[in-house]
């Protein structure tokens, strides 16, 4: 039992941290998690005794880790909040807090188990319910990111306990009686990062008649902010309208033009992204459907603390009449609830263009792309799956969604429809079903 269930936790922890991350356990209780990171160590915060024949430890003189893991300590910690406050003195701003605790509904078939001499003893105290965590975290200066609950059957029954554990035990009314609740959580930095400049990609595909414009109208906010036209594959004079933007304004702003490489808004997103050299990257489609000026919002969220990923929400406030046609109304709110439901973290709106996300958080993004491979030609997915991987706190800035005053939409409704299914289909077996 022990083995298998012990194998499941390593595969959950794992999703969030990389084998080449470091990431350090507090005040185990055994080594058969931690020791299966390549960097992992174990860090005791009082006078606990070490782990025999465990020598990768931690101490306040190594930099301070990407991860921190924390598996039950709160069931047995006799201040929890103090033990919270400590494990956040350890922590870095990108620092991710893995906690792990159990479901109380579990609490006398455990007992019963370890009675038997099937489980191995702990010095159990506390069974506490999600209210009380998520009291604690903010009594501790604390921010609960997202959270799941997994393991339903932690027995090993061939093809059963699989099917149990990947397809059951996520669904609603089956997860409600799960054993294990994994919570990821960061730390709450209340300092506003000033001088911070942004990079802007626009990627423009067919938009000759709103290059100008856009350009005139969007606002300075860092100290030496950029802006990055990204030309894909234009059959008007889209090209030609950008490199003549390009000579005629070059002195007053900060302009890059390229054309992308490949097809499709993803591509045209990473190859302006590979450009950009300020602290904010920050997408805006050239449509002007999102009002250049609501560009504001997004940097005032970001560099107050609001959140780390910051998308846009075209589904609050009251729309143009022809900005969005009712199918796709209708799409964007089912795609919205199903990747919700997916990453554990709400989505009023996952296809709005403008997202905004620190220069650094991109580039752990990037590092850990290989895990979904390349499968979203749009863009949106490949971000916002990838923060949520890494645990990035995101948050949903409203805006008003506008009609655009020229050019033809280049969303194909049904065959985009289509391939969005895939993608939530890809997403939920990656994510969610695992």
């Amino acid at each position: 039992m022990k083995k298998y269930f012990y194998k499941l936790i390593f595969k959950y922890v794992s999703l969030y941290a990389r084998n080449e991350d470091d990431i350090i356990e507090i005040n185990p209780l055994h080594d058969h998690i931690i020791n299966k990171f390549y960097n992992g160590k174990v860090y005791f915060l009082d006078d606990y005794s070490s782990i025999p024949n465990f020598n990768k430890t931690w101490d306040d003189n190594n930099e301070k880790p990407n991860y921190i893991l924390l598996n039950g300590n709160v069931h047995y910690e006799r201040d929890i909040q103090n033990f919270l406050k400590q494990v956040k003195a350890i922590s870095k701003t990108s620092t991710r807090i893995i906690l792990i605790y159990y479901s109380s509904l579990w609490k006398p078939l455990l007992n019963l188990v370890t009675f038997l001499n099937i489980r191995q003893k702990t010095p159990e105290q506390n069974w506490i319910t999600h209210e009380d965590i998520d009291n604690l975290l903010r009594l501790s200066d604390l921010e609960l990111v997202k959270k799941e609950s997994k393991i339903l059957c932690p027995i090993y029954i061939p093809l059963i306990s699989y099917f149990i554990n990947r397809f059951l035990s996520p669904v609603l009314f089956f997860r409600w009686f799960n054993l294990l609740n994994i919570s990821i959580i960061k730390p709450i930095d209340n300092k506003i990062q000033n001088q911070l400049s942004v990079s802007i990609v626009i990627p423009a595909r067919n938009e000759e008649g709103n290059i100008e414009k856009l350009l005139s109208r969007i606002p300075k906010m860092g100290p030496d902010d950029e802006i990055i036209f990204v030309e894909g594959n234009s059959k008007d004079q889209t090209w030609q309208t950008i490199t003549h933007v390009y000579e005629k304004y070059k002195d007053k702003y900060n302009i890059i033009i390229a054309k992308q490489d490949g097809e499709g808004k993803g591509d045209a997103v990473r190859k302006g992204f590979s450009l950009a050299s300020k602290d904010i990257f920050m997408i805006l489609d050239a449509d002007i459907s999102v009002q250049p000026e609501d560009l504001t919002k997004f940097y005032f969220a970001i560099i107050t603390g609001k959140g780390e990923f910051i998308n846009g929400s075209r589904l609050v406030y009251p729309m143009d009449k022809k900005a969005m046609r009712f199918f796709n109304i209708i799409g964007n709110k089912f795609f919205a609830l199903g990747f919700s439901f997916v990453l554990g973290q709400r989505f009023k709106d996952t296809l709005c263009g403008t997202k905004v996300l620190f220069k650094g958080d991109y580039y752990r993004i990037v590092a850990n792309r290989r895990y979904f491979g390349d499968f979203d030609p749009f863009g949106d997915f490949d971000l916002i799956l990838g923060a949520s991987r890494i645990g990035l706190r995101i948050t949903e800035v409203p805006i008003m969604y506008k009609e655009r005053t020229y050019g033809a939409t280049n969303i194909q409704r049904w065959k985009h429809g289509v391939i969005l299914l895939k993608m939530l289909i890809f997403s939920a077996l990656k994510m969610k079903f695992i």
